[in-house]
């Protein structure tokens, strides 16, 4: 049986498909058997091509999301599934990661879940989510990228990358500073905003003399 968990979808035994480097028979039986309807999916397809669609769609089933690279897949996983699949373990370093292929396997393998990708407006949107939101009780780059992560799975979407999402967290935590800075200056008399502008007037001029005032000129 495989549980939704707080990062993602883990085995009743607290393993995830890329973390740890030894499985257990049971994990392996747990997480990366393949299906009836999983091999139907598989009929079209042969050599690399079937083991890396195999390896992936397991993966997806498990995350959520497509790994970053070959060295997501526990090697174990890649022994399991390929003797499932009835091709060569060597033949997993011969799928190819850029080409048309991928691009294929991955489109049939959201569909297959009912995924979809995210688009350059629904990152504008959770970016917006999190500001609006999630910033004002959170902070944390790593919290709210876990938020983005869970809020895709949770709308059926394929998470942007790690990069990514790391930087939609910063643009949100931006925004939200930016907006209560404005937010909190719009509440104050115009006397106050006068007296703070007089102090940081007289913190750069401050700052100034000290500076001027380090260096000397060497006697004649």
């Amino acid at each position: 049986m495989v549980v939704l968990g707080h990062g993602g979808f883990v085995t009743t035994t607290g393993r995830r498909p890329g973390c740890g480097k030894r499985w257990e028979p049971e994990d392996l039986i747990e997480v990366w058997t393949l299906l009836e309807e999983d091999q139907e999916r598989l009929r079209n397809k042969s050599g690399a091509n079937r083991l890396g669609f195999a390896l992936l769609l397991k993966f997806f089933e498990a995350e959520a999301r497509f790994p970053e690279g070959s060295e997501e897949i526990p090697v174990p996983a890649v022994s399991y599934v390929a003797q499932q699949v009835k091709v060569p373990a060597e033949e997993w370093s011969a799928y190819d990661w850029t080409g048309r292929a991928i691009k294929r396997h991955r489109m049939e393998i959201r569909g297959a879940f009912g995924f979809r990708e995210c688009t350059e407006e629904d990152q504008a949107h959770l970016a917006e989510w999190l500001a609006v939101e999630l910033c004002g009780v959170e902070l944390s780059r790593d919290r709210l990228a876990e938020a983005v992560v869970a809020r895709c799975r949770k709308d059926r979407m394929e998470p942007p990358t790690p990069g990514r999402i790391a930087r939609l967290a910063g643009s949100a935590v931006s925004t939200f500073e930016e907006r209560f800075c404005a937010y909190t200056m719009d509440r104050l008399s115009a006397a106050t905003r006068s007296r703070l502008d007089d102090l940081v007037a007289d913190d750069v001029g401050a700052g100034a003399d000290s500076a001027g005032g380090g260096a000397r000129s060497s006697p004649s």
